[in-house]
């Protein structure tokens, strides 16, 4: 018998293997609703794990389970969260610790789920001597050993660009514009885009429902200062509807919102995947103060107390559920979407 052939009998002829891979979902101190709502819509219960502050303001981690070789899904907004105390930058090292302990206890694949990236604003250099802060958080998550990022209606597709490893980026649309098919308002719907940047997703928006669209003239002298100029397109007698992607201070908005107004909207409706709400924003939304009848937003960051009654959030635990699910069993995302999840 040849040494091969010896080789060959010695060696077992199959390896038994009974490995069944695991789902496994947790939420940090920013998302900790969503990350429950999420597993609630998977058959699944939420991931124990501690995570606390200590008195000199580090973050602490620990996982309460095993969770070696399961597919880990971390669902962490990189935002504030008033209830919890959180800061965007608690949020995100809280993120970052969670992502290195779970590597650290051999999870087969760590996919941080993120409904808000913060600093994605942030993605180019607008002045001399600027960090580029979305590639900043980028390069965090991969140099910690994050797997995979699953994200929703980034502020920029460029941001994607930032990572070496796999992001599949969603968006609230479908179900955003289904609100809007269901409500069956009485005037004709014309959908407006507060700057030319954001056109394409008026548009694709205002085909999904079956309307017109328009767009508004608009210079931002600094950050967070915007001016409008006049709106290019017919909203007379309309229901406008401002579509964005988030909601921060809320001056963009409103100032949109009385430029319709002067054009002879008959109402506005307000739109958008992310509210922040931050600063004065809850003050201007007020119906009294705005004129914006009704302001709809996604539950991608939490709203902190003192909202006005005009505020209406939808969920997105729904959406989340099946990109993990289809993430976890290896299957396409973007059908979900039909292919539209990339709306820049």
């Amino acid at each position: 018998m040849s040494t091969t052939e010896r080789r060959s009998a010695a060696a077992p002829t199959a390896i038994p293997h009974d490995y069944s891979k695991r789902l496994m979902v947790f939420g940090g101190r920013s998302s900790g609703e969503l990350a429950a709502k999420v597993a609630g819509r998977l058959g699944l219960d939420l991931g124990q794990v501690t995570l606390k502050t200590f008195a000199n303001g580090e973050v602490y981690c620990r996982y309460e389970e095993s969770i070696r070789g399961a597919d880990v899904f971390l669902v962490q907004s990189t935002c504030a969260n008033e209830q919890t105390e959180m800061t965007p930058n608690d949020a995100l090292i809280e993120l970052l610790t969670m992502i290195d302990a779970a590597q650290g206890a051999s999870a087969h694949r760590i996919i941080a789920v993120m409904p808000w990236y913060g600093y994605a604003r942030q993605d180019k250099k607008s002045a001399p001597r600027e960090p580029i802060s979305a590639r900043i958080v980028a390069k965090c998550l991969e140099g910690v050993g994050v797997d995979r990022v699953l994200t929703m209606d980034l502020h920029a597709g460029q941001v994607q660009g930032f990572f070496h490893i796999p992001v599949d980026h969603m968006t609230a649309m479908p179900m955003l514009t289904q609100w809007f098919i269901d409500q069956k308002l009485p005037e004709e719907l014309v959908i407006v885009s507060p700057d030319a940047g954001r056109v394409k997703t008026a548009r694709n928006f205002a085909r999904r429902i079956g309307t017109h669209w328009a767009v508004m003239e608009k210079e931002r002298p600094a950050q967070q200062v915007a001016e409008i100029g006049y709106v290019v397109g017919d909203v007379k007698g309309k229901t406008a509807v401002l579509v964005d992607d988030m909601i921060d201070t809320a001056g963009t908005l409103c100032a949109a919102a009385q430029t319709v107004l002067d054009e002879g909207a008959a109402r506005v409706i307000a739109c958008a995947t992310h509210g922040v709400f931050s600063g004065p924003a809850y003050e201007r939304l007020a119906y009294e103060s705005s004129g914006i009848e009704r302001i709809v937003v996604s539950d991608t960051l939490p709203l902190r107390a003192g909202a006005p009654d005009n505020i209406t959030v939808l969920s997105t635990a729904g959406t989340f559920a099946d990109s993990i699910r289809r993430i976890f069993t290896d299957e396409s995302v973007s059908e979900i979407f039909a292919g539209e999840n990339q709306l820049f």
